[in-house]
């Protein structure tokens, strides 16, 4: 394959960092589809902004969905990489993308099946932001089969070391989105004023292309494409490999998207203001847990590659190494979300009270930045070991906390506050948690890990 880089030779830390930031701007190229919808919906206003943000924890439950191929494609296939194995390779491939299309026309058909339901459990009161809610559910169900597939693609590419291709190919897409929104949304020249729906149809229009950009890719790279037969029937010994690396992180991931969807019904008593800043303040926030997710990504394939290559030296630096670059990145957010609030909120609304709650939001999650980044991080070493089950362990027990930890502290004089303290707080103890069970894991049984 072409620019597939050998991840079990070289320095390490120069390693890390040239095949993490392509996944790093792959990762904000996927967050700035909504990110940038956001920008142009906040533009008609708080009451938009809550349709799209209740939406969006669909589309987040819908990640956790994906993470099943993701993973299971990226940790697999950067171990037979490792292994020189390349016809295993070539069957994770396939049967990733199988699991990937199936499971995305599944929840796609519950999604549009079960709408009306669905949005309102938020109990949003208000009829035209519930109106457009369910609208934008049912358009981007429509394309979750790209929505899904991309996500394999890249990490398939990933797996194998090659992070550059999926970048571009996902820049592409999101260069459509954003030509795309305003005209849609805002009815600019001869498109018509869509407004909420328009930003849906722009954001699937994209993922399409971007999927059919990975299509015409994948063919010219027949040493990992070739004879996958998509259509035939999976093998039941890699379903398996590939459902145990990757549905502990979708379990993990679908109750973390339950518990917040508990946690916004709670924020909603405060009413769809609460709603907005909760959703435009989980997104200036997901610059920071992208980024880490980037070196997530790097870790697993990293770490992936040199144990199936047996380079358990390597396996062990390599961690501490990326721990310690992504400890300034977490460093760099904490600055950046407590002292530059104010402006960060204001590119997303212009209602002061919103800009005004916005800003307690972010300096309150600024305290949780560093360990969330080493979370992240350590979860992508875990997977790369082949053990994805210490992540969710320590995520969902600590995500779970968060609902009487919201109730309580809500409760309280700090009201509202007391639910982003909540977040904050647990976010701090899964990052310390899960970093130490790492350590002591690699520290004492190095020599025993087996692909």
């Amino acid at each position: 394959m072409k620019r597939t880089a050998n991840l079990t030779e070289g320095h390490i830390a120069k390693t890390l960092f040239k095949l993490a930031l392509p996944i790093m701007g792959t990762s904000f190229v996927q967050m700035a589809y909504s990110f940038i919808d956001m920008i142009w919906v906040g533009k008609i206003g708080s009451d938009a902004v809550a349709s799209v943000g209740t939406v969006g924890f669909f589309t987040w439950l819908a990640s956790a969905f994906v993470l099943v191929p993701k993973i299971g494609a990226e940790v697999n296939v950067a171990q037979a990489v490792g292994m020189k194995d390349h016809e295993r390779v070539k069957e994770y491939v396939r049967q990733s993308l199988q699991i990937g299309v199936f499971l995305a026309l599944l929840y796609g058909m519950v999604m549009i099946v079960f709408r009306n339901q669905l949005i309102a459990f938020f109990n949003l009161g208000d009829e035209n932001v519930i109106k457009d809610a369910v609208d934008y559910l049912v358009i981007v169900s429509l394309g979750f089969v790209c929505f899904f597939i991309n996500p394999v693609f890249t990490a398939i590419f990933n797996g194998h070391g090659d992070s550059r291709t999926p970048f571009l190919i996902n820049s592409i897409g999101l260069v459509i989105n954003v030509l795309l929104d305003p005209l849609l949304i805002f009815g600019i020249g001869p498109f018509p004023r869509l407004e909420v729906k328009g930003a849906a149809i722009a954001t699937v229009i994209a993922q399409v292309i971007a999927s059919s950009i990975f299509l015409l890719k994948a063919r010219k790279l027949p040493d990992v494409f070739s004879d996958i037969h998509f259509f035939r029937r999976p093998k039941a010994e890699y379903v398996l490999r590939i459902s145990k690396i990757g549905i502990p992180s979708a379990l993990q991931s679908g109750l973390f998207a339950i518990i917040a969807m508990i946690i916004a019904r709670i924020i909603a008593g405060w009413g769809t203001t609460a709603i907005a800043v909760q959703k435009v303040g989980s997104q200036i926030e997901s610059i920071s847990w992208l980024t880490a997710g980037g070196f997530q990504s790097a870790m697993s394939a990293f770490i992936g590659q040199n144990l199936g290559a047996r380079k358990l030296d390597r396996v062990k630096t390599g961690y501490f190494v990326g721990l310690a670059i992504v400890s300034v990145i977490g460093v760099f957010a904490t600055v950046l979300l407590f002292f530059f609030a104010e402006p960060l909120f204001a590119v997303f609304v212009e209602e002061s009270e919103t800009i005004t709650l916005g800003i307690d939001y972010l300096r309150i999650l600024a305290a949780s930045q560093l360990f969330m980044c080493i979370e992240i991080t350590t979860a992508g070493a875990f997977y790369g070991l082949g053990k994805p089950f210490p992540p969710p362990i320590v995520g969902i027990s600590f995500n779970a906390l968060r609902i009487p930890m919201a109730i309580g502290l809500s409760a309280t004089s700090l009201g509202l506050n007391g639910i982003w303290w909540a977040i904050s707080i647990s976010s701090i103890l899964k990052g310390t948690v899960l970093t130490a069970w790492y350590i002591i894991l690699i520290r004492k049984r190095v020599d025993h890990l087996t692909v």
